[in-house]
């Protein structure tokens, strides 16, 4: 009997030791002061103080501006409701489609994902936070463009009349279709100054050589650590004004001046500059502002619909 207890015995203690663990964890989640006390309720989810903790710190670090926790709960309420009413309408992002755009969201802020999340955690902030704000954009912005986009349109009527009011507007006086060919003398990762501007001088003698795009084509296909692109057709609309300013002033058939990027020395062939009517920069700019001005309309007026219709609970 003796013996038989003896054997028993670690085996209680361990356990003891586990439900004692188990109690801790419990008491600590449920103490009024811990940082994943439950803040609100919607609609059965729950939003802690540490999910508004962490929220304040991002929009802080994206606005530079304190947010009040009125803020912050409001529009973590706002995100629960979106993902709610989008999967209603079968849209739920998967992990894999997050990642994606965190990671595009990283490219243009120049960084990795990696880099990105680190940067993040160095301000005290979880990667899955912005992860988080990042579904819910991407929830809201396919219900509301998906469900609305026939209202949401906007006719050229509208733009045209809309141009006219600001007919003062010089900026507007001749738009082109430019056919261009980009160009790249690569320059490798890591390599010194003195490579890169090597072959900055290189881009430049060798601008002398084309006068045609199909110059460029047979001076850079065969050319070793380079590389010539398809051709690219845009409009002035489509660019930014810099590099409309750029193609304006090169002669068709040249190379423009070389640029140093990330892939190494870059310039464009212009192959062709022709007037166009299709659009314009200001045409452009009128209807993308019209545009955000119906999205931001109907998107206040469906938020706030099935806000009417969601459990919210305060603690």
């Amino acid at each position: 009997m003796t013996t038989t207890l003896h054997g028993r015995l670690p085996h209680i203690a361990s356990k003891l030791l586990t439900t004692a663990a188990a109690m801790i964890v419990l008491c600590l989640m449920a103490a009024p002061g811990h940082a994943q006390s439950v803040a609100v309720m919607v609609n059965g989810e729950v939003i802690t103080n540490f999910d508004i903790d962490q929220r304040a710190k991002l929009t802080k670090l994206s606005t530079q501006k304190v947010p009040t926790r009125k803020e912050v709960i409001e529009d973590l309420i706002n995100e629960k409701v979106k993902i709610k009413e989008g999967k209603k309408f079968g849209i739920d992002p998967s992990a894999s489609d997050i990642d994606a755009s965190f990671a595009s969201m990283s490219s243009r802020m120049r960084t990795t994902p990696d880099a990105l999340a680190k940067s993040l955690e160095a301000q005290g902030i979880r990667a899955d936070t912005l992860k988080a704000r990042i579904k819910a954009d991407m929830v809201w912005s396919s219900l509301v463009r998906g469900r609305y986009k026939d209202s949401l349109l906007v006719g050229e009527k509208e733009v045209n009349a809309a141009v006219q009011v600001k007919g003062d507007d010089k900026s507007d006086v001749a738009s082109f279709e430019y056919q261009m060919r980009p160009i790249v003398l690569i320059v490798p990762r890591g390599a010194g100054a003195g490579v890169t501007e090597s072959r900055k001088k290189e881009a430049e003698a060798l601008r002398g050589r084309v006068q045609t795009c199909e110059d460029a084509e047979n001076v850079f296909k065969t050319m070793q650590n380079a590389t010539i692109r398809a051709t690219v057709s845009k409009t002035s609309a489509d660019l930014p004004q810099p590099l409309r300013e750029l193609l304006d002033k090169t002669p068709v058939g040249s190379l423009t001046a070389p640029e140093v990027t990330r892939q190494g020395v870059e310039m464009v062939a212009l192959c062709s500059r022709k007037p166009t009517t299709v659009d314009t920069p200001k045409k452009r700019e009128v209807r993308e502002k019209m545009y955000a001005e119906k999205y931001e309309a109907k998107s206040k007026s469906y938020l706030n619909d099935i806000r009417k219709s969601a459990m919210i609970e305060y603690r």
